[in-house]
């Protein structure tokens, strides 16, 4: 069995009592992106986050996190880069403790765009507890929790090192007494995930692959969509196939226009390679880190001046020339 703790209950019956009283009312959910993380996510959460690398984060939700400076949350994501990266600006001498502990996929590093030194320095500092995981196994997790039960079985990691320093345990199937690794379910308190269109009800649409998104809405105990565009319900029910998460998951719907800067957001813009080398490089001396933050999360009140910070209009509309340009 794998030696790591399991940070999260993976009782179905546990769940199911909290999601029988969750209210499925067809309301207006459309709040600000302040109002929503003050609401829905608590000190001590467990926090999932949409998307996959820097493509389609949350990002406008994850810097409200930091801002807010919220406490001890449990986090996992797929292939955590600048979303983990912004977090563990949470975790700074001053500003408590954001990050306590993390399934991890994939962290601190950001691809080819090299290691995230704050990140890395958060990591072995060791105040932050880690469970290891695939970016596959990690999906079945949440598979799991959306199917309503407590595992999935599965081959992956077993015989690996990950496995070891997963919560993962081994398993005789029995129907051929083979080994299986069982992948315990995860409910996250609150996810956030940024989608390309939704309603104010909280039907969601997204363009191009999803991740493990859809699961990870059905999971979640509270789920906070950020948009490209608040579309209406009329055009949501033209269309009713292109919904992939539905109104009944979402508690918070906020229209934030290119919320997943500095990412890629698929057939809305590019990522911001300079902004993002950025972060890296200021992260080498915990000064300019520091001086860094205050200026782009903490000194700013709301998302749209980060984004003025960052060049505005003329460099995201660069950046979505570069995405829709077919070469």
């Amino acid at each position: 069995m794998g030696h790591a703790p399991l940070f999260t209950n993976p009782d179905p019956d546990a769940a199911r009592a909290f999601f029988r009283s969750k209210p499925k009312q067809l309301i207006d959910k459309v709040m600000s992106v302040p109002d929503a993380v003050r609401q829905f996510v608590h000190d001590g959460d467990y926090l999932a986050s949409g998307g996959f690398g820097a493509d389609r984060i949350a990002t406008a939700l994850l810097h409200e996190i930091v801002r807010q400076q919220k406490q001890n949350l449990g986090f996992a994501g797929h292939t955590a880069t600048h979303d983990f990266q912004i977090l563990a600006a949470g975790n700074l001498t001053g500003r408590g403790q954001l990050l306590k502990r993390v399934d991890a996929a994939y962290i601190v590093g950001l691809e080819a765009r090299g290691l995230s030194p704050h990140a890395r320095r958060v990591v072995e500092s060791g105040e932050v507890e880690l469970c290891e995981w695939s970016n596959y196994a990690l999906a079945l997790r949440f598979q799991a929790a959306a199917m309503g039960v407590s595992f999935l079985p599965a081959r992956s990691m077993a015989g690996t090192d990950t496995f070891e320093h997963s919560a993962a345990q081994s398993i005789t199937c029995p129907f051929t007494n083979a080994e299986y690794v069982a992948i315990p379910a995860l409910w996250p308190d609150v996810a956030i995930i940024h989608v390309h269109e939704a309603d104010c009800f909280g039907n969601a649409r997204i363009r191009g692959t999803s991740v493990a998104d859809i699961a990870v809405a059905r999971a979640a105990k509270h789920v906070i969509l950020s948009c490209e565009r608040l579309i209406s319900n009329d055009e949501i029910r033209r269309d009713p196939t292109a919904t992939v998460i539905p109104f009944f998951c979402v508690d918070a719907v906020c229209e934030v226009p290119f919320g997943s800067y500095p990412g890629n957001m698929p057939y809305e813009y590019y990522s911001d390679e300079d902004h993002l080398r950025q972060w890296l490089t200021v992260e080498e001396d915990s000064a300019a880190h520091l001086a860094f933050l205050d200026k782009y999360v903490f000194g700013c009140r709301e998302f749209n001046e980060y984004l003025k910070l960052c060049g505005g209009t003329p460099r995201l509309e660069e950046l979505r020339r570069q995405e829709l340009s077919p070469s």
